[in-house]
């Protein structure tokens, strides 16, 4: 019988992955920089420095009811919203995208509009359906919903709306008729 020697060996300390100082993971083979409230700006602009010229798209999910639902890396603490941010550099086809935790009872954050003028529309849409206040943005106003809409509707704990729908009898009924009297059958 041989005996092996047992050396206590320290594990390996890994260092997070950090991209502008932010860490990093990756989803689905795409690169996903998770910048803290307060470096999302400066984050979002290193990355345009560093060719990522185009966003493609911004969004924000209400995470009321599944905050477990998500991976986040160690450091960033999961809040009720997340806006995501998809940037693209066109010259190396690369998408890399940007996730930033909001916290539910003052969801508000630095706009993109300076560095990505395009993001106004976007902006205004997440502002709309969720309630995210842009700071800094243009003219943040609703852009789907009338002036007179009380409540954001994307929001998990907004009541369900409903608006009634009528359909006629009536006016399946004259439809036929009208196609009879062409020649047509139904």
């Amino acid at each position: 019988m041989t005996e092996t020697a047992t050396t206590d060996v320290a594990p390996e300390i890994v260092a997070p992955v950090l991209r502008h100082g932010a860490p990093v993971t990756e989803s689905r083979g795409q690169i996903v920089v998770h910048p803290t409230h307060a470096t999302y700006t400066k984050v979002v602009g290193a990355l345009k420095a560093e060719g990522f010229i185009t966003c493609a798209d911004l969004c924000a999910v209400d995470y009321l009811t599944a905050s477990s639902a998500r991976i986040l890396p160690e450091g960033i603490a999961a809040e009720r919203f997340e806006l995501a941010v998809n940037l693209t550099n066109i010259t190396t086809k690369e998408r890399i995208r940007v996730r930033v935790q909001l916290p539910g009872d003052a969801p508000n954050i630095a706009s993109l509009y300076d560095l990505y003028p395009g993001t106004e529309a976007m902006e205004r849409e997440a502002f709309d359906l969720l309630g995210i206040i842009f700071e800094g943005h243009p003219d943040l106003s609703r852009i789907l919903l009338p002036e007179t809409w009380v409540g954001h509707p994307l929001r998990k704990d907004e009541a369900t709306g409903r608006i009634p729908v009528q359909f006629s009898e009536a006016s399946k009924k004259s439809y036929q008729s009208e196609r009879q009297t062409e020649g047509v059958t139904p």
